[in-house]
């Protein structure tokens, strides 16, 4: 039976495998033979063994087993059936397997002995029959291994430069290397004799020989590193073959390890085989493998290596760690890690027999512990994932090395174990290694003593989790920690409770940042740590939801948070996606969250607790879970109000997490159906799945049918770019899960049945989209679609559509192109486009191109698109012509690129392997590329010039104009127009008029080539001619580029069926080296460069030697003219090399990774050799490009870990070459050194310059980097003893503002010792001199790059020495520079020591207080004794800072610093200073300002230190914080305002109150001042604060200070303020403070006059029309989010109060300015307007008209809730029949419809890159929407009391506007969607919203529906 199984599937694979018939039918012959044999042999009995029919049968299966490839499954079906043959026919079959391999040993084809080698290793792997025969010709198999080994390598030489070969041969090498290691492992029998070991044996000299051999391979660099590394392998088995002792073994290999033969008991064969390795210099990659090998190949197990094993051990560890610091290539780095992890495991094996020599040499103290460590320490930040992974294991395994050397089980109390513990938790948590370390260590010493160390270290390590860099550590070591801590609870809590001490540890950190954390942080805890917290604890859920539903209608959350309703979705979703929560069980459902909570999530302002939500619902473990009608009905009502959201991250959830949804649909109502044909409910996989699957299918198809609708709805006319892409997006996972039945399948839904021609046209729309995703996903839409679905009968209609788009295809808009090539697209899959276009053209088809009746689609699709493609060839030609003539015209009126577009649109409809008009496309191809060579000639001048942008000159100064001559001279296209020739002085005008300038310019004339259609002048701009020439480069480059890519491209010359030839190839890819390597405009190379690679890609495949080697040759040829520096080369030198970088980028991207990498290896050592500076250098211009190639390789991240060994050498070049006195080379120089910053320390991951997440300690950079240190060093030393020179003069250093750039990115890491080889002690001292510099920004880089080279143990004392440097009042000579430097480096360290975790510390207290005494002495710095403002600036920021430490210290340690007289002596210098005794400089005086900036910080931190303590208050001294006030230098006033603002605004607004009462308390006149500097404040920032506090501060406090400060009233104050807003349009701030102030004091009458309104009635309605005058969309957003913060604050005053204080003309225009604020493009704006709706649904009259009270919902769901509310409102308010007129109006929309009138009576501006009226948000048909549902239900209620005679006029109006539009779309033309899409979507808009207004009049009359009403189409509305 199993013979049987296996014969039909050999039959099986052969039919599928095999694609020649004669090898097929020959292998089939094969294989029945087989099968016809062996049960034959299993009949035969020991009689018949000798029979020759017995003996022909197994030479046949012998021949049949050698002759089928490995893969082959006969051979393991033929291995199988062997290996069961009887015993007694085993010699038999010995005897005939033997004889069939010593031929196969026979062969001398080098080609067919991979054959060869394949079948040995087959005998060998699990087959005792050809196990035993490889025995038997031992040593004829060793001979043929030897021969293959010297050949293929000869051969392989042969082949230099044809990679493809090469490629082949090595890995034949490969196989054979590895074949001969597993010979000489599993053959043992025969090496076990002595026999072979005689020197005249014919094996012993075999092995020799290949012991020779691999020694050749060992050293040949030029083999692949994999073929190096077995060579290794091989080495030290036949060395451990060939001994006789184990001793003998461990001398030898320490031979070879050690790099010497010590004495004479080296054997003979020992030196001629491999002695070379022992006498000569072998590099250090061969070491690494001979290390390798022995730890692999040698037995470590057990003691048996002996004493010499163990010193083997320790001498290959040196080795190791010798090499480390020498091997930087990514790939050595990774054999390192790995041969260090086997070091590991191999010392683990020998530690439990070994020595107590070895074991104190492994301990932790041990200095081979230490190195490990160090190894550790600098690989843990590895860029490479597997050498960060191998350092983890390393790690682990050293630990259990310590482990295996303790004396004592007690790991807790080990000094070694506690002090990495220390070590590492004094360590930044941004460091990767951190968390793999401390992982391992919890599981040697447990989790409870690091959280004895820090309780607070889950809280820690979830803070670092918004870093996504750092979420998977984090989370894998907080697995490690509550997994241990919990197994340690468990095992002491036996009989208790220990569940609360482990929920409080770590569930409770997490619920806190859930709710409050920011999006990135809270999105990777729900990814990587919370599905991990519940399946180790599922039960934990249920306190989660617990603790988070008592807080849901608390903490509701913001924009910013997720709350406890969010933080309750996630959790809730987390547990359901990973199997710990069953939707279907009703009774664990309802008892968690109802379903109110997740319709609330659903439309929560934060958009990730919509996704949870949305996640909650679609989400399951179970893919056939079914779909209940709840979760059906919640989906339906996330639809309607999600579809529009700005965020593409936010958009792509939604569609996938819904396409799992339809998923779950799909997979579980196959489930359904199954049921349903059993009839049986005992079937039934889930108890939760109804009775009724028939009834649970229908609701399947309802909800499927609804989605589809509202999704079609969706695309109504002027829906956001958003909302299309959301329903396309939706609609095309329909399309794909639920496609048309094949057969008699059963679907529960099929799309095409709710497609209609309609719904295609309306897809078909979105075709005219501005956003070419859009066009994507529509046309990929129609294209899941069944061909019947979206087929056009219609040939006029197809007409219509070929003439639009080719209309477009010449448009001066880039994007009609893309629309015109989509509309071709899809035509070309119409059947009937041939014969409609036959018709169109009045020409009838050839015979290339008739069509027979019922043709295949693939046939009718490819002479439709052959016929297209001809078309538009023909049309491009023309039009290259007439360029030719007239570039102008041809910008103006036809830019070519549209054709070429639309060209390569079509062929990508095309399987252009598979043509089968092959004759008319090769014909088409050949066209079409000389075609794209002429366009290309045409355009080239301009994009090739030197100034492409300048072109044409728009300037209208003549001075200017002239120097653009020399520009314009140098271009010389060919042009008939004289543009090019003379400089034409234009017109201020966007555009140029060329009949104006004909009238200015007489030396031009007009022609009549540049007039358009209707014969108006056409105008062209600078713009449109570079727009129209860099584009047709870019398309000419793709298209050339797709045709080298997918056009078939045969290896035999002439072949029948190929389209372009090797010679066109060539030419193309000489065409891609001029246009890259000439091209001056960024936007033409960078796509030339796209086509160039996909050539380059072809190239390095392609098996003609001829292409292949093209690459090479072009690099080489560049190098070569880059080198040369000729002055007649046309490369551009300037704009970064333009398109030379691109073009090396190109060829390098096409070498093979896993090669050798020789292309980059020489272009990189090329580059490096020129962008060093070099004194015989006679140009910089070789250097420049260097510089600038170099730059863009580092940055090329496809070039990966290849490209880190030259960043050393790179950092070296720009650092040096920042010193040329060349701009060019300084200006490249910084580029470079920009992006290999870039590369060493990864893109910047944070705001903060300074923060470590973007640096590294020195241990790593420089083992990573060690040629640097040196480098770094001497160049910083030259720099410091410049500096310091005795000489007046002074020389500038430009490097040395790099230098201290990327020192300043390193930092001293807790982990480093003293006796590190790369210390970065050596720095410190060269740091602090650059200090000294006379360059401002110098002595500033260098104070900030010593803070991270002095550890914090060591910040003190370095403090104290600085201090001690700084010059006395007395001494003569005092060097300003030198003080402010030193000064600089104080403030500094002095900051980051008090920053650091040690200030809690008592020895931080002692410390301050050492240097408290040191800052004394040095005081007179700070007064007037020191002239130079700068350094008494400097030295007043620390005494700033001193006293802000003073002020937070402890109680205990304050007297002692009072005893020293700090206090007092600030005090002192501030009374002394200029601020008390006014200021005698002007401001021209260096340093003034800032001295005076410093010196008013040091008066307020004195002042807040005498608020906090009275004993300290000295009157006398100190300055009042009114005089700050009215200083006479703004900085001053503008520090003190910042410093009020502070107090009266907290961040917690529960301790407003308090903090005011004590301002005012200690401040009393502030009120007073305030008020006058609002009123004489004339600095404009200044003013904005004073503002901004009057609003923050009570109003009751300065309010009745204003007629005796400045003699105004409060309500003329309140008119003062609103003109301040209303004339504040280009001050921005000062208008939103103006605003709010204003709202405030409007508010604050209100309430303290309530019956005496009319009196501020004025003031009211202008604080109406100031509101409404801000919400106007042309304002800057800050503007409008001040009128929404105002709209919050009066919504309980204004908006929904019972009372209508402000009349309802103008609270109506307040809610007119909510719904305008909540369609704002600006988020920030929307979210705080849906407070508005938050606050009014919270009030006691509005909380219990809707679901949403006291929720913050989104914006699309407040616009709704608005309109109902305000709808509600009116009948409160019993003013539904004035109410209904105003919104009557405003869905009428009468001032939209005038606008949009003139609009398109306007003459239309045509600017290249205007994409007209694009929807970022606003969606006007959403707002009518909701309008029309509300006002329906309110009309419908009160028609029949409503007084109808003030609605007539309105009702005219609008049959007026319903008339005047359908006169508009008549004169639209034809296919207007497409070629009018602006005005076409505008009228269809207006045209709705006049239905829809009709619609509402006829209600409020109680009359029928009327005609309009059927054209109403608008969004879908619950």
């Amino acid at each position: 039976m199993a013979l049987a199984k296996s014969y039909s599937l050999c039959l099986s694979s052969l039919d599928t495998g095999s694609e020649v018939i004669g090898g097929w039918c020959r292998l089939r012959d094969l294989l029945r033979s087989t099968f016809l044999i062996v049960p034959l042999l299993e009949k035969i009995d020991r009689n018949q063994a000798c029979d020759p029919m017995f003996q022909s049968c197994l030479d046949i299966l012998g021949h049949i087993y050698f002759s089928v490839d490995p893969k082959n499954p006969l051979k393991k079906v033929l291995t199988s059936s062997l290996n069961g043959l009887p015993e007694p026919f085993f010699a038999d079959a010995v005897r005939s397997f033997t004889c069939c391999l010593q031929e196969e040993l026979k062969t001398n084809n080098l080609y067919s002995y991979r054959r060869v080698i394949d079948n040995l290793a087959s005998c060998m792997e699990n087959f005792n029959l050809g196990r035993t025969s490889v025995i038997n010709l031992f040593k004829d198999v060793l001979q043929f291994l030897q021969k293959v080994l010297v050949e293929i390598p000869e051969e392989n030489r042969k082949f230099t430069g044809n990679h493809i070969a090469q490629t082949e041969l090595m890995h034949d090498l490969l196989i054979a290397i590895r074949v001969s290691v597993m010979l000489v492992q599993k053959v043992q029998e025969i090496i076990q004799g002595g026999l072979w070991k005689s020197p005249s044996s014919p094996v012993w000299q075999s092995m020799c020989g290949l012991l020779s051999i691999f020694s050749k391979f060992l050293r040949n660099d030029d083999l692949l590193q994999n073929i190096q590394s077995t060579s290794g392998l091989a080495i030290i088995l036949l060395i451990k073959t060939m001994c006789d002792t184990t001793e003998m073994i461990a001398d030898l290999v320490n031979h070879l390890i050690l790099h010497s033969v010590g004495n004479s008991r080296v054997p003979e064969w020992f030196i001629s085989s491999c002695g070379s390795l022992c006498t000569e210099d072998i590099p250090g990659p061969a070491l690494l493998f001979l290390c390798q090998g022995a730890l692999a190949m040698l037995n470590w197990k057990n003691g048996d290596m002996g004493q010499s094993g163990e010193k083997l051990l320790l001498d290959i560890a040196g080795v190791l760690f010798t090499l480390s610091l020498q091997l930087k290539e990514s790939s050595l780095e990774m054999f390192l890690s790995r041969i260090l992890v086997i070091w590991t495991n191999s010392a683990l094996d020998i530690l439990e027999s070994s020595s107590l020599s070895l074991k104190g040499s492994l301990n932790g103290n041990s200095e081979i512990v230490g190195k490990l460590l160090e190894y550790v320490y600098s690989h843990w930040e590895h860029p490479l994932d597997a050498v960060r992974h191998q350092t983890k294991t390393i790690f682990k395994n050293l630990l259990q090395m310590h482990q295996c050397t303790m004396e004592r089980s007690d790991c807790v109390s080990d000094p070694f174990f506690l002090g990495l513990i220390e070590s590492l938790m004094r360590l930044e948590w941004h460091v990767k290694g951190k968390y793999t370390c401390l992982s391992c260590l919890v599981d040697c010493v447990g989790i409870e003593n690091i959280l004895a160390v820090n309780k607070m270290i889950p809280s820690q390590i979830l803070e670092v989790m918004g870093d996504q860099s750092l979420a998977p550590y984090a989370s894998d070591l907080l697995e490690t920690m509550f997994k241990s801590h919990r197994n340690h609870l468990k095992s002491r809590s036996l009989y208790t409770s220990w569940f609360d001490e482990w929920h409080e540890t770590w569930v409770s950190p997490l619920l806190l940042i859930l709710r409050e954390g920011n999006l990135e942080q809270t999105a990777y805890i729900m990814d990587y740590y919370l599905p991990k917290l519940l399946k180790c604890s599922p039960e934990s859920l249920s306190y989660m939801v617990k603790i988070l539903q008592t807080s849901t209608n608390i903490n509701t959350g913001s924009c910013n948070s997720r709350g406890s309703l969010g933080a309750l979705m996630a959790c809730l979703r987390t547990a359901r996606a990973h199997g710990h929560l069953q939707y279907a069980s009703h009774v664990t459902w309802g008892s968690l969250v109802s379903s109110a909570k997740i319709k609330q999530g659903l439309v929560h302002q934060h958009c990730q607790v919509r996704i949870d939500a949305l996640g909650l619902l679609c989400e399951s473990h179970r893919s056939t879970e079914i779909v209940s009608l709840e979760e059906m009905q919640l989906v339906q009502f996330f639809i309607l109000y999600n579809l529009n959201n700005q965020s593409p991250g936010v958009r792509q959830q939604i569609c996938s997490l819904l396409k799992k949804l339809f998923c779950r649909i799909q997979e579980s109502s196959q489930v359904l159906y199954k049921l349903e044909q059993s009839k049986s409910q005992q079937e039934s996989v889930d108890d939760s799945i109804e009775k009724d699957p028939s009834g649970i299918l229908q609701k399947y198809q309802d909800f499927m049918a609804s989605i589809c609708n509202s999704l079609f709805e969706a695309l109504f006319p002027g829906s956001s770019h958003a909302t299309k892409f959301s329903a396309l997006t939706i609609l095309g996972s329909i399309a794909e899960i639920f496609p048309d039945p094949e057969g008699k399948a059963q679907a529960v839904f099929q799309l095409s049945q709710e497609i209609n021609f309609a719904r295609v046209e309306t897809i078909m729309e979105c075709f005219s989209s501005t956003f070419e995703e859009v066009k994507i996903l529509a046309f990929d839409l129609l294209m899941k679609f069944p061909k019947t679905t979206v087929h056009f009968q219609d040939s006029l209609k197809l007409q219509a559509l070929f003439r639009a788009a080719v209309d477009l295809s010449t448009s001066t808009k880039p994007y009609d192109c893309v629309t015109a090539s989509y509309l071709l697209r899809f035509l070309i899959g119409q059947e009937g486009l041939l014969s409609a276009l036959a018709v169109l053209f009045n020409n009838p088809l050839g015979p290339s191109l008739s069509q027979a009746g019922g043709e295949e689609p693939v046939a009718f699709v490819e002479r439709n698109a052959l016929m297209v493609v001809k078309y538009l060839l023909e049309n491009l030609e023309r039009e290259i012509s007439q360029a030719e003539s007239s570039l102008l015209q041809a910008a103006a009126l036809f830019p070519m690129y549209g054709r070429v577009h639309c060209i390569i649109g079509a062929f990508q409809q095309l399987s252009l392997n598979n043509l089968t008009l092959v004759t008319e496309w090769r014909s088409v191809v050949a066209k079409l590329i000389l075609t794209s060579y002429r366009l290309s000639a045409v355009v080239a001048p301009v994009v090739q010039s030197s100034s492409p942008e300048g072109l044409i000159p728009m300037d209208t100064d003549s001075e200017t104009a002239s120097r653009l001559q020399m520009i314009l001279n140098e271009i010389q296209p060919r042009d008939t127009n004289d543009y090019f020739n003379q400089v034409k002085m234009t017109k201020k005008l966007n555009s140029l008029d060329l009949e104006d300038l004909a009238a200015g310019a007489p030396m031009i004339t007009t022609s009549m080539e540049m007039k358009g259609k209707d014969g108006q002048s056409c105008d062209v701009t600078a713009q449109a001619v570079l727009v129209c020439c860099w584009r047709s480069m870019k398309e000419v480059a793709l298209l050339l580029g797709m045709l080298c890519q997918l056009v078939p491209l045969q290896a035999v010359p002439e072949a029948p069926d190929e389209l372009v030839t090797v010679e066109q190839v060539k030419n193309i890819g000489n065409y891609f080296k001029q246009h890259l390597l000439q091209s001056r405009h960024r936007g033409a190379f960078e796509l030339a460069y796209t086509g160039f690679v996909k050539l380059t890609q072809v190239l390095s495949r392609c098996p003609n030697e001829c292409l292949h080697r093209l690459p090479e040759q072009w690099l080489r040829d560049v190098l070569e003219e880059i080198k040369s520096s000729n002055p007649s080369s046309k490369l551009c030198a300037t704009r970064r090399s333009a398109g030379i970088p691109f073009y090396i980028q190109a060829l390098l991207a096409s070498e093979p990774k896993k090669g050798r990498m020789d292309l980059l290896k020489i272009t990189m050592k090329e580059l490096i050799s020129l962008a060093v500076p070099s004194s015989d250098s006679q140009s910089s211009v070789p250097q420049v490009h260097a510089l600038n190639i170099l730059r863009a390789l580092f940055r090329d991240t496809r070039l990966g870990e290849n490209i880190i060994p030259y960043v050393a050498d790179g950092i070296q070049a720009a650092i040096l070459g920042f010193t040329s006195p060349v701009w060019a080379v300084r200006n490249s120089s910084t580029l470079l050194f920009s992006s290999l910053i870039t590369r060493i320390f990864g893109v910047k991951r944070g705001k903060d310059e300074h923060s470590k997440k973007n640096r590294m300690t020195g241990r790593e950079f420089f083992s990573r980097f060690p040629a640097l240190y040196p480098f770094l060093l001497k160049q910083l030393e030259l720099v410091a003893n410049t500096v310091e020179s005795d000489s007046n003069e002074w020389k500038l250093y430009p490097n040395l503002y790099l230098l201290l750039l990327i020192l300043g990115r390193l930092y001293p890491s807790p982990m480093d010792g003293t006796s590190s080889a790369l210390s970065m002690a050596p720095f410190i001292p060269f740091i602090r001199r650059c200090g000294h510099s006379a360059v401002y920004r110098s002595r500033e880089m260098a104070a900030r790059a010593l803070v991270p080279f002095v550890m914090i143990d060591q910040i003190p004392n370095t403090i104290r020495s600085l201090l001690c440097e700084l010059p006395n009042c007395t001494d003569l000579c005092i060097r300003q520079n030198h003080v402010h430097g030193m000064l600089l480096q104080v403030f500094h360290l002095l900051q980051s020591y008090s920053d650091s975790k040690h200030r809690a510390n008592s020895d931080f207290q002692q410390e301050l207080t050492d240097i408290t005494v040191c800052i004394r002495a040095k005081l007179w710095l700070a007064k007037r004794q020191n002239p130079c403002l700068v350094t008494r600036a400097a030295c007043i920021d620390i005494l700033i800072l001193l006293t802000q430490c003073l002020d937070q210290a402890p109680k205990g340690s304050q007297p002692g610093l009072k005893f020293l007289g700090f206090c007092k002596e600030v005090d002192t210098i501030i009374s002394e200073s200029e601020l008390k005794t006014g200021i005698p400089h002007s401001c021209a005086v260096p340093g003034l300002i800032q001295y005076l900036q410093s010196l008013t910080r040091l008066v307020i931190a004195a002042m807040f230190t005498i608020t906090a303590d009275p004993s300290e208050k000295t009157k006398d001294n100190s300055i009042p914080l009114v005089q700050l006030l009215q200083s006479n230098f703004a900085e001053v006033r503008l520090l003190t305002l910042e410093t009020l603002l502070h107090l009266v605004s907290p961040v917690d607004p529960k301790q407003k109150t308090g903090e005011e009462r004590d301002l005012l308390s200690f401040l009393p006149d502030v009120g007073e001042t305030l008020l006058k500097m609002a009123m004489e404040e004339e600095h404009q920032e200044c003013f904005s604060k004073v503002l901004k506090i009057l609003h923050c501060m009570d109003i009751s406090k300065w309010l009745p200070l204003i007629e005796c400060c400045i003699h105004q009233t409060p309500k003329d104050f309140l008119t003062w303020t609103m003109g301040v807003a209303n004339a504040s349009n280009e001050r921005n701030k000062i208008q939103c403070e103006a605003l709010k102030l204003a709202s405030k004091l409007v508010t604050y009458h209100v309430e303290l006059h309530k019956e005496g309104l009319p009196l501020i009635e004025m003031e009211l309605r202008q604080w109406v029309q100031l509101v409404s005058y801000c919400c106007r969309g042309e304002l800057q957003a800050e503007t409008r989010l001040a009128a929404a913060e105002v709209l919050v604050s009066v919504t309980p005053f204004f908006l929904t109060n019972q009372r209508l204080i402000l009349g309802l003309p103008d609270t109506l225009t307040l809610w007119k300015c909510v719904f305008i604020l909540l369609q704002s493009e600006e988020q920030t704006v929307r979210n705080t307007a849906a407070e508005v709706v938050q606050a009014a649904l919270s009030q006691e009259n509005t909380c219990q008209t809707t679901g949403f009270a006291f929720s913050l919902v989104d914006a699309s769901m407040a616009l709704d809730l608005a309109v109902g509310l305000l709808c509600k409102l009116l009948q409160e308010w019993d003013q539904v029949a004035s109410g209904l007129q105003f919104l009557l109006e405003w869905l009428l929309g009468e001032d939209d419809i005038r606008n949009g009138t003139e609009r398109m009576l306007q003459v239309e501006e045509d600017l290249v890159f205007d994409k007209g009226e694009v929807n970022i948000w606003a969606e006007t048909l959403t707002q009518v929407g909701h309008l029309v549902k509300h006002l329906s239900c309110l009309c419908k209620k009160s028609w029949l009391s409503q007084d109808l005679t003030g609605l007539h006029q309105l009702k005219r109006k609008a049959c007026l506007q319903f008339q005047h539009l359908s006169q508009l779309f008549k004169e639209l033309p034809p296919n207007p969607e497409f070629s009018k899409t602006t005005d076409y979507t505008r009228l269809r808009i207006q045209k709705e919203r006049t239905s829809a207004c009709l619609k509402m009049l006829d209600i409020l009359e109680g009359k029928g529906e009327k005609p309009w009403a059927t054209d109403i189409s608008l969004p879908v509305v619950i």
